[in-house]
């Protein structure tokens, strides 16, 4: 595990980009206060369309039949209500406005941050050049992105072994077959839920791991700083890079570099029509996993009230916690090597929950939903009275309970290349809303540099 790492000074770029994003912050909220002052009717009416239209959207993925059908056609014309309400009150010009300052102070706390909130990396060491360096590929993954930039051919150019995965292909396989041939640095390229696998391999052998963001979403990636679209670039690490050590979570064995989840979503992807029609499976399966006469889920654990929890529509538990402001879009981890579980639960309970948690999210504040609870821990365990439904790094398994969640401190040695952010979690986006964002920000404005581990 890397030790204490402090936070280089920021620039007077920074410093700048800082006090921007506090100015046009307060520009936001004072013009849209004023305006609600003056034009509260039209506050109200958008309020009730609003929470309208997320009481019928809630009755129309629980329901069946008539009531979906009804709820459908009300939450649309509350959708059309808001729509005539903001254009005929020439609120449309005030939203504007107001998301156009919001984006101008996000944009500005980016920059702030970029260098004031990274961590020095004292726990990042230089690599020696490997002897037999291997990539494995996934030519069909996030869209053809190992194929459409030509790593096999690039791999050669630079001495890289490259192995080609094709269908049916036995990953771990090949990964200790590679291993067992003298490969003394693994990569993989491909998505996460491969990731996950290649770096057993490479922890159980004590070899670096090269991460190539050419998954589809390649949250792995992110949290490791890595360009998630210079996909050629992440070859860098194999010649002259640098390596951390990093945790691996578990469960039953089964190794995690993301997240695993447990609920409604784990159980609505184990359908084997779900990829090929997405809304209409979740359409079809929802009334019964959330509707009012569904068989809550039967997930039993232990909450930091020391209570036993005995069902949830969400559980994550994720390989270091996650900084989450929402639930529509990925958090990222400040760090990897932490050496604790994430754990998330959320229950919601009817269509009152549903608009509360939809306001929340909106204002990205999701961690106060009443139905939310979130902790660490370094071992975590779910039972069940039957097979538990769990997405494991994006991939749709069934476990046999108990399910046995651990983590394993400094398990996993990355190595990134020297372009690479700072370190896990340098890449995340600031979220105005947090408060450790804010005080990030009045530190960096103020020119003080910040500790942290």
């Amino acid at each position: 595990m890397s030790g204490p790492t402090t936070a280089a000074a920021p620039t007077r770029a920074q410093q700048v980009a800082a006090w921007a994003a506090f100015l046009t912050l307060l520009a936001a909220m004072g013009y849209l206060v004023a305006v609600t002052v003056h034009r509260w009717e039209v506050l109200l009416v958008g309020v009730a369309s609003l929470a309208t239209v997320v009481g019928a959207a809630w009755l129309a993925v629980s329901r069946r039949g008539p009531v979906r059908l009804v709820a459908l056609a009300v939450g649309a014309l509350a959708v059309v209500a808001f729509a005539v309400v903001m254009v005929a009150s020439g609120s449309v010009r005030v939203l504007v406005v107001g998301l156009v300052l919001a984006a101008v102070s996000t944009a500005a706390a980016r920059v702030a941050l970029g260098g004031a909130g990274a961590q020095s990396p004292v726990g990042r060491t230089a690599a020696t050049p490997p002897r037999h360096p291997v990539l494995i590929m996934n030519l069909r993954s996030g869209g053809g992105k190992a194929e459409r930039f030509d790593l096999e051919g690039r791999c050669r150019e630079r001495g890289i072994e490259p192995v080609v995965l094709t269908p049916g292909s036995d990953l771990l396989a090949i990964a200790e077959d590679a291993v067992r041939r003298g490969a003394d640095v693994i990569g993989m390229a491909g998505g996460d839920g491969s990731q996950a696998l290649v770096a057993s391999v490479a922890s159980r052998h004590g070899i670096p791991l090269v991460v190539v963001p050419a998954g589809t979403r390649n949250h792995f990636a992110l949290d490791l700083g890595l360009d998630r679209a210079d996909v050629v670039g992440a070859l860098d690490a194999f010649e002259d890079g640098v390596e951390l050590r990093i945790d691996l979570a578990e469960v039953n064995g089964r190794v995690f570099v993301n997240n695993a989840s447990l609920g409604v979503y784990a159980r609505i992807v184990q359908a084997a029509e779900y990829r090929e029609a997405k809304v209409q499976t979740a359409a079809a399966l929802l009334p019964d996993l959330i509707g009012p006469g569904a068989t809550p889920l039967d997930l039993r654990f232990s909450l930091p009230s020391g209570e036993t929890a005995t069902t949830a529509d969400l559980v994550l538990v994720s390989n270091n916690p996650y900084r989450l402001s929402h639930l529509r879009r990925a958090g990222t981890r400040p760090r990897l090597d932490g050496g604790e579980l994430g754990v998330v639960s959320l229950v919601v309970r009817g269509a009152a929950d549903a608009e509360r948690l939809a306001a929340l999210e909106a204002a990205g504040q999701v961690r106060r939903f009443p139905g939310w609870q979130e902790w660490t821990a370094d071992s975590f365990e779910v039972t069940s009275s039957g097979p538990v439904e769990i997405g494991v790094d994006g991939e749709a398994l069934t476990m046999e309970p108990p399910l046995v969640f651990l983590i394993r401190p400094g398990a996993l040695t990355v190595r990134l290349p020297r372009t690479a952010s700072a370190g896990p979690g340098a890449a995340a986006a600031p979220t105005l809303s947090s408060a450790s964002t804010l005080a990030a920000l009045w530190h960096t404005a103020l020119g003080r540099g910040r500790e942290g581990r």
